[in-house]
């Protein structure tokens, strides 16, 4: 008895997608008024958010009044570094705990991070602008419009050269992309050229900041994007 055990079929049909493309939001953009200005910071495990908020509130801190929410999935351990850092007063840093994927809490489902706010602003009336961070994700991580008005994406160099090319809506449609760490660049064989190249190409026209915060601890040209946005 013979059988024909050839299961390969005839056409072989890959699957198609926009890679830059996020899926669609499914909240509606911020409402005006007068409110605190929110911008969040996401990008993969280790491409140095939590560094970079840090940075932006030594930088900013003293000039308006601001606060931080932070998103981990189970620990509160970025909001335990900021207080530990001693950049902002800790009453001024909320934690959430997403228990899932950190994109979903920043997009899907944003009550967590929209309470959060809401009892910093009663904490502090006077309040102008609230940084959330994402919890580490990969290059799709976006915010919902939402829950920010303007998102960073943090890329490190440490993940190679390669990383801007990959794209992901991260990559290709965050207002702001920052190329992180540039001073490990030698010592990984990453060449940054060729990120700044690739992620201008990517990014059609969006703006793209390479910075080291051992060499510029305080951020200075993404502090200067956010006080643009706050004139």
């Amino acid at each position: 008895m013979s059988a024909d055990h050839n299961h390969e079929p005839d056409h072989v049909h890959p699957i198609n997608f926009d890679p830059t493309v996020p899926d669609p939001d499914p909240h509606p953009g911020l409402p005006g008024g007068d409110r605190p200005l929110r911008i969040g910071i996401g990008g993969p495990v280790g491409s140095g958010k939590t560094a970079l908020v840090a940075a932006l509130c030594r930088a900013l801190g003293q000039e308006v009044e601001l606060a931080v929410v932070t998103n981990d999935i189970y620990t509160t351990e970025d909001a335990d570094f900021l207080r530990r850092a001693g950049v902002l007063d800790p009453a001024r840093i909320e934690a959430v705990q997403t228990g899932c994927c950190p994109h979903t809490a920043i997009r899907d489902d944003i009550t967590a991070n929209l309470d959060a706010v809401d009892t910093l602003a009663e904490r502090f009336p006077a309040l102008r602008l609230v940084i959330i961070e994402s919890g580490g994700d990969n290059l799709t991580a976006v915010f919902s419009r939402g829950l920010v008005d303007r998102q960073i994406f943090v890329v490190d160099v440490a993940g190679g050269d390669k990383v801007p090319r990959k794209g992901g809506p991260g990559v290709t449609t965050a207002d702001l992309l920052v190329i992180n760490k540039t001073d490990l660049a030698p010592q990984v064989g990453a060449d940054l050229t060729v990120m700044a190249g690739d992620a201008h190409r990517v990014r059609g026209g969006l703006p793209v900041v390479q910075q080291s915060l051992v060499d510029t601890p305080d951020a200075p040209e993404v502090a200067d994007w956010v006080r643009k946005l706050m004139v």
